[in-house]
């Protein structure tokens, strides 16, 4: 089904955070688009400070061999994760026939993991 041309609403994991633990300079975020149709797909968005972070965190853990590595799924990177920046990639790669390029589509048995 096409899905560039379809309304759609957005929602933000980190919207639902308790006050103060959404830094949008250095976080990351799922973010679930729900289309007309019914199609749910989901992205996670990370900020390029937040990779900087996640890898300094992974050294002093050893996590991820000490820092050296870093993998996510449908992981959009952007300068910051915010509500505003979030719709205008979604409308970007919407407008460009790459929104399904890197988001994953949802399955009813899945959503419910990541709400």
């Amino acid at each position: 089904m096409k899905l560039e041309g379809q309304r759609y609403t957005i929602w933000i994991a980190a919207e639902g955070w308790a006050p103060g633990q959404w830094t949008p300079e250095d976080d990351n975020s799922d973010a679930i688009v729900t289309f007309e149709s019914g199609e749910r797909w989901v992205g996670t968005f990370f900020s390029y400070q937040n990779i900087l972070s996640l890898s300094a965190k992974n050294q002093q853990t050893g996590e991820c061999l000490g820092g050296k590595y870093w993998v996510a799924t449908d992981m959009i990177l952007v300068d910051e994760v915010s509500r505003e920046r979030i719709e205008e990639v979604v409308a970007e790669m919407l407008r460009e026939a790459e929104f399904e390029t890197y988001f994953a589509r949802c399955w009813e048995d899945e959503e419910q993991d990541l709400l």
